[in-house]
C-alpha cells in the first residue's frame, strides 16, 4: 500500500510539539521534491488566563525572599485570585503605574529602614493614583487625612494639597508607619493600625486576651482591616509573580525622567508650558499636589517638577522666564474659576464627543500632544478620548484624529472681520480672567511678544476692558 504525502504544514507541527521551536526559529522541511523554509510568527495570547492551585503558589511564597512574615493561608489565596483572575485589569493598570513610584518608594523606605514590601502598601491605599480620594477625604498615595497629614507636615490649601505630594507623603508615610511599629513590634499588626488607627488596634488586642499578631487578633479587628492586610500580601505575590500568571502590559508606559527647578515667586503654571512647549497635562502629572495650575505666594519657595527634556532650558533662561510666568492677580482668579469645580482625585468625567470635520494627522518628528493640540485649538484630553490613547506617548507615523471646535469659529471670526474692515485693525477688547498668553490662544497664530509689541505694552499686565490691537 502506497503511503500518503504527509503536508509540511503538519510536519511543521509536529517538529514543534517533539523538539521545541522557539518562535522566530527556521524551520527546514524535506520531501521528496523540494526543500521548503517556513517561519513560525510569534502570537500572543494577553486574555488567557493560567491554571494555578494553592500548593503551586504556596511554594512560590516561600521561595521568596521578604522582610515581613508571609504565610500563604485561605484568606490571603481569595485575593490572589481575585487579583489574577477576576479583575486582571486593576492588575495591569498598577503594573502600568508601579514603575513610576517604586523606585521613590523602594529608596524612602531603605532610608528609614523598613521592609522594601511595604510599598505594594500604596497599591491597597490608592491603586497608586496620587490624586485618589476616599469617600471620607482621606488624599493621595498613601491616604492621609488632614488631621494625620498635619502631624507629619503636609499641609493643605486650595491650591496646594501636599498629601498628594509623592514625596512629601511617602516620607511621611514611613515616618507614620515606623511609628506604629514602635508602638506594636509587628509589622502586620503596624499595617492593621494604619488602616483603623492605633486604637481599634490596642482595642482588638486586648478583646482577644492579649494576644500580639495580626493574625490572633485577626477576628476582633474592623471588618475592612480584616481584608486590608491580606489583600496587601495577595499584592506583594502577584506583582512577584505577574508573568507566571499572564499579566503582561501590552503597551508598556514609562515615567516621564524629571529636574526640579524653583523659581521663588508665584507662578503661573499654564504660561510656563507655553512659555516652554510642555504639555500642561505632563506638568500636571509630575505635580501632582498643585490644584488649580499655579503657585501662591505662600508656597512660592517649592520646586516644580519639569521633565528632563527641558530642564536646561529652563534653567538656562530662568530669570527671562521669571516675569512671563509670574502669577497676576487677573490670572489667578481665571485658574481659580476654571479648576474650582474639579475634584482633586482624577474624577470620571464625560468623554468628548467628537463634532464638526474630522481632520486626520499624522505625527512627525518632534511632535507632542501638547503641540498638536495648540496646533488645531483643542485639548491633549480631547485628542485621547477621541483616539483611544491611555497615555501621552505618540510615535512618528501615527495617524491621530482631531475634530472642529469652538476655537474654529474664533479664527472664522476674526478672519470675517478682517474681510470686513480691511483697511481698519483689528481690535480686542479684554474680558475679566483674560491675560495676554490667553488671547494669543484665542488668536491662533499671533504671540505674547506680538501682542506687546503691537500695543507698546512694557509688561504683562492688562485689565479687563481695555482695547488691544490685534493685527
Amino acid at each position: 500500500m502506497k503511503m500518503k504525502t504527509i503536508t509540511n504544514s503538519f510536519i511543521a507541527i509536529l517538529i514543534f510539539l517533539v523538539n521545541g521551536v522557539t518562535f522566530g526559529q527556521e524551520i527546514y522541511l524535506y520531501n521528496n521534491a523540494s526543500i521548503e523554509e517556513e517561519t513560525i510568527s510569534p502570537t500572543y495570547q494577553f486574555d488567557y488566563i493560567p491554571d494555578f492551585t494553592y500548593d503551586e503558589v504556596a511554594r512560590k511564597i516561600r521561595k521568596m525572599e521578604t522582610g515581613m512574615p508571609f504565610e500563604l493561608n485561605d484568606r490571603i489565596f481569595s485575593f490572589i485570585n481575585y487579583f489574577v483572575v477576576r479583575n486582571r485589569e486593576y492588575t495591569k493598570m498598577v503594573l502600568q503605574r508601579k514603575d513610576v513610584f517604586f523606585p521613590l518608594f523602594e529608596s524612602t523606605l531603605a532610608a528609614h529602614d523598613m521592609p522594601d514590601e511595604i510599598k505594594y502598601l500604596s497599591i491597597i491605599e490608592s491603586g497608586l493614583n496620587p490624586r485618589a480620594r476616599s469617600r471620607v477625604g482621606a488624599m493621595g498615595l498613601w491616604q492621609f487625612m488632614p488631621a494625620t497629614g498635619k502631624m507629619y507636615n503636609l499641609y493643605v490649601n486650595s491650591d496646594i494639597d501636599d498629601r498628594m505630594d509623592p514625596e512629601l507623603s511617602t516620607e511621611a508615610a514611613a515616618k507614620y508607619l515606623k511609628s506604629l511599629y514602635r508602638m506594636f513590634g509587628d509589622w502586620e499588626v503596624a499595617l492593621a493600625a494604619y488602616n483603623c488607627g492605633p486604637g481599634n488596634v490596642r482595642k482588638a488586642i486586648r478583646r482577644s486576651g492579649g494576644k500580639k499578631t495580626f493574625w490572633e487578633i485577626y477576628n476582633y479587628l474592623p471588618r475592612e482591616t480584616r481584608g486590608y492586610v491580606p489583600q496587601f500580601q495577595a499584592m506583594i505575590y502577584v506583582l512577584n509573580y505577574a508573568e507566571d500568571h499572564n499579566l503582561f502590559l501590552e503597551e508598556p508606559v514609562y515615567p516621564i525622567a524629571y529636574d526640579k527647578v524653583r523659581f521663588n515667586q508665584e507662578l503661573d503654571l499654564e504660561q510656563l508650558a507655553y512659555m516652554t512647549g510642555l504639555c500642561i497635562e505632563d506638568l500636571e502629572s509630575l505635580n501632582p499636589s498643585i490644584q488649580n495650575r499655579l503657585i501662591p505666594d505662600s508656597h512660592r519657595h517649592i520646586a516644580i517638577r519639569v521633565p528632563k527634556s527641558k530642564a536646561n532650558l529652563i534653567t538656562e533662561n530662568k530669570e527671562s522666564f521669571a516675569e512671563a510666568v509670574k502669577l497676576t492677580d487677573e490670572r489667578s482668579l481665571a485658574l481659580r474659576s476654571n479648576n474650582k469645580n474639579i475634584s482633586p482625585q482624577i474624577p470620571s468625567r464625560t468623554v468628548a464627543v467628537p463634532t464638526g470635520e474630522r481632520i486626520t494627522y499624522k505625527v512627525k518628528s518632534g511632535d507632542v500632544l501638547g503641540k498638536i493640540a495648540e496646533m488645531h485649538g483643542t485639548t491633549v484630553t480631547n485628542i485621547k478620548d477621541w483616539n483611544n490613547l491611555s497615555s501621552n506617548l505618540i510615535k512618528v507615523g501615527q495617524t491621530l484624529y482631531i475634530y472642529g471646535n469652538k476655537s474654529d469659529s474664533i479664527n472664522k471670526n476674526l478672519a470675517d472681520i478682517s474681510e470686513t474692515n480691511p483697511s481698519n485693525p483689528r481690535v480686542y477688547t479684554v474680558q475679566p480672567g483674560d491675560s495676554l498668553w490667553l488671547i494669543s490662544k484665542k488668536l491662533n497664530g499671533i504671540t505674547v511678544d506680538q501682542l506687546k509689541k503691537l500695543n507698546n505694552l512694557n509688561s504683562n499686565q492688562i485689565k479687563p476692558g481695555q482695547k488691544l490691537i490685534i493685527g
